[in-house]
């Protein structure tokens, strides 16, 4: 299905540079990976509706400003007050819950391979709805994320389970077979979180859309975490699980999808997806630099191949930088 993109409502607001709009698709991805790697104490101090709730409630307080609808943007129609929710069913709410509860089913090496097909179910999604062309280089990137996040998961040790009979056996094989389902639920809500946002950043400016599905992720959260607040005892949470709280909402709510959605005013969706490498390597990373974890000679060969992924995507080709001459050279003798 073609799609045609829209005028930016503000270009002054896209990013300058196409390395810039890189570097914050980059980091909303490695802000990503970072609050899902921090939030493993969160989830065993909070339950995961509740977090998930006071996430969006942070959010909402941090852009009630961003809410208001600027001069030069047209009219919110239906069709897009549509793609808003879906964005924020998809990618916010979905996501966290599909994501953190997987995770505490299965192996973190399941988990990690599951994560890799990100980018490549990213660019599928692309070609199918937004008829986007699937590059070689862009290709032989998605191939590299995958490669790369495929070693440094067989590269951990994976969680053992004692091999036995009867009904224990079967429920510890039937919690890893629905752990790895979630995680994949979670691999295709951040694929439709990075199509959807594509269309929708030809018509909303970055900010609007930030605060937008955040208040619906509130909205839809706000039934099952009141109910969970008034039997939850918040007085047994220490003051630093709450400043890491909220770091989350301030993270989560904010600083990544205002990053990625940026950063998707000048990038394609396919090539925006093999970003989404970062979210497993970032989490790996804090995972040595703050949780102690070790990082081996397999696991620095991945991470070098997933990189290598980021930069064949990223690169100028030999067409693009003798189109950008042309340009500029006609501009210089107008």
């Amino acid at each position: 299905m073609a799609y045609t993109q829209h005028p930016l409502p503000n270009p002054a607001q896209s990013p300058a540079h196409p390395l810039i709009a890189f570097l914050f698709l980059a980091l909303s991805m490695s802000l990503a990976g970072s609050y899902v790697a921090l939030s493993k104490p969160l989830v065993l101090a909070l339950p995961v509706l509740l977090l998930a709730w006071i996430r969006f409630g942070i959010g909402a307080v941090a852009m009630v400003s961003w809410l208001k609808k600027p001069p030069q943007e047209a009219p919110v129609s239906h069709a897009t007050h549509r793609l808003v929710f879906l964005e924020s069913l998809f990618g916010n709410f979905l996501f966290s819950i599909c994501m953190l509860y997987g995770v505490s089913m299965t192996s973190a090496v399941s988990a990690g391979i599951i994560l890799a097909s990100i980018p490549a179910v990213v660019a599928l999604m692309s070609w199918w709805w937004l008829g986007e062309r699937i590059s070689p280089r862009v290709a032989m990137a998605i191939a590299c994320a995958a490669l790369g996040l495929s070693l440094l998961s067989l590269s951990k040790q994976e969680l053992t389970i004692q091999s036995g009979q009867g009904l224990e056996a079967n429920f510890l094989q039937n919690k890893r077979f629905w752990g790895n389902l979630l995680v994949f639920g979670a691999v295709l809500c951040e694929a439709a979180y990075a199509v959807i946002g594509k269309k929708l950043i030809g018509v909303l400016s970055p900010k609007r859309i930030t605060a937008l599905i955040n208040l619906w992720g509130l909205a839809l959260s706000t039934p099952v975490g009141i109910y969970l607040a008034l039997r939850f005892d918040f007085g047994a949470v220490s003051w630093s699980t709450w400043a890491l709280v909220l770091f989350y909402g301030l993270a989560a709510s904010v600083g990544t999808v205002w990053l990625w959605m940026t950063g998707l005013q000048t990038v394609p969706a396919a090539k925006a997806g093999v970003f989404t490498v970062m979210l497993p390597i970032s989490a790996a990373l804090v995972g040595v630099l703050v949780l102690g974890e070790t990082l081996g000679g397999l696991q620095l060969l991945a991470l070098a191949i997933a990189l290598l992924g980021v930069l064949l995507a990223t690169l100028p080709t030999r067409t693009g930088a003798i189109t950008a001459k042309t340009a500029e050279k006609s501009n210089s003798l107008q």
